[in-house]
């Protein structure tokens, strides 16, 4: 396919999606053509699996695997309503996550087999892979000062956000195992710099790509 996917990836208020938004602006002002988009969600029935995995009280009880599949069926709307349209027309698609939130959330820190876990990624996404993931790594004590700074909707909680540190260490320790695994695709970021260092970061990686 003639367009480029890039995803972005990374624990809660890591700063994915100020970054996704300057590269969309960034891109938008060198005249290619760009497409954000977030998981779950930018399609109706994924903004729908959205709400009820992230917000909704009927998602408390949700169990890991109710959880893994309600994530895997709004990527396969998306894949095909957005995504693969979006590549197919030479557009630039900006991912806020995507299969790599799956293996470390619910692989690796949830403990569900990794290898179910790939045999359904291979399903639902047949091949289709970001060209490069950005990995916005943050050590737990910042990521806890961010997030008691970052301002909420009243009543609009994110579930993943409430549970404990302990999970978040292990979601870290994801990622990290999933960068050495794949280093040519994933780059680490350290997103403890200022957001102005962060995109300089992306940027390099993104005009070589370009280039």
């Amino acid at each position: 396919m003639p367009g480029l996917f890039v995803s972005f990836e990374g624990g809660e208020a890591c700063g994915k999606s100020t970054q996704v938004a300057r590269l969309v602006e960034k891109l938008e002002s060198i005249g290619r053509q760009v497409i954000a988009i977030r998981e779950p969600g930018s399609t109706r029935a994924g903004e729908a699996i959205r709400n009820l995995l992230l917000h909704s009280e009927q998602g408390l009880t949700l169990t890991p695997a109710a959880e893994l599949l309600l994530f895997g069926a709004s990527r396969a709307q998306l894949i095909e309503e957005v995504i693969r349209p979006a590549l197919h027309a030479g557009k630039i698609v900006l991912a806020d996550r995507f299969t790599d939130s799956t293996t470390v959330y619910q692989g690796i820190a949830r403990g569900i087999g990794l290898k179910f876990i790939r045999k359904m990624e291979e399903f639902v996404c047949a091949g289709l892979r970001p060209a490069v993931t950005f990995l916005l790594d943050l050590d737990l004590e910042t990521i806890r000062n961010r997030r008691l700074r970052r301002v909420r909707p009243v009543n609009s909680p994110d579930r993943m956000e409430e549970l404990p540190p302990e999970f978040h260490q292990k979601v870290r320790e994801g990622y990290l195992q999933l960068a050495r695994e794949f280093p040519e695709r994933i780059k680490i970021v350290d997103a403890a710099r200022s957001a102005d260092e962060v995109e300089a970061a992306i940027w390099k990686e993104i005009d070589a790509i370009l280039s």
